[in-house]
């Protein structure tokens, strides 16, 4: 079992301890997540296939809270938001913009890009780095502002 995996199950015991009933419930959606992709690919997921499912997950619930603002539905909105930072205490510390930046540099010099056609292989090498730290569509803005 992963190490993410473990946490998680780890996480969900102590908030049926805790009687945590959206922590729970998050924990719980974000474990069947994950098992809903094991079973169907019929493989055991390594932590990083588990960080992509938390970062997804995250991602999901902010669009979902904003729709809920948008829709004059505070109290759902709040929930999303709950729900998103009880993942994100799963995902490793978000980068800062200057480590972005210097990871971008790196990659274009290691990549040898100079064009957007380069810009797949600079995000194929970032890829792995940023996952679960960064925005991937923020940093391919970034890119495709340093490519041009």
């Amino acid at each position: 079992m992963s190490e993410l995996k473990a946490q998680l199950t780890s996480a969900m015991k102590d908030a049926m301890r805790a009687k945590d009933k959206l922590r729970l419930g998050t924990i719980r959606m974000a474990q069947a997540a994950v098992k809903q992709r094991e079973i169907d690919e019929r493989i055991e997921l390594a932590d990083s296939d588990v960080l992509s499912i938390l970062t997804k997950l995250v991602k999901q619930r902010e669009d979902a809270a904003i729709q809920y603002r948008d829709a004059d539905r505070p109290e759902l909105a709040d929930t999303e938001l709950a729900e998103a930072d009880v993942l994100r205490e799963f995902l490793p510390a978000a980068l800062s913009d200057d480590e972005v930046g210097a990871l971008i540099d790196q990659a274009i010099a290691e990549t040898g890009a100079s064009s957007m056609a380069q810009m797949g292989a600079v995000m194929g090498w970032l890829k792995p780095k940023v996952t679960g730290r960064a925005d991937l569509g923020k940093l391919s803005g970034q890119i495709k502002a340093r490519l041009n």
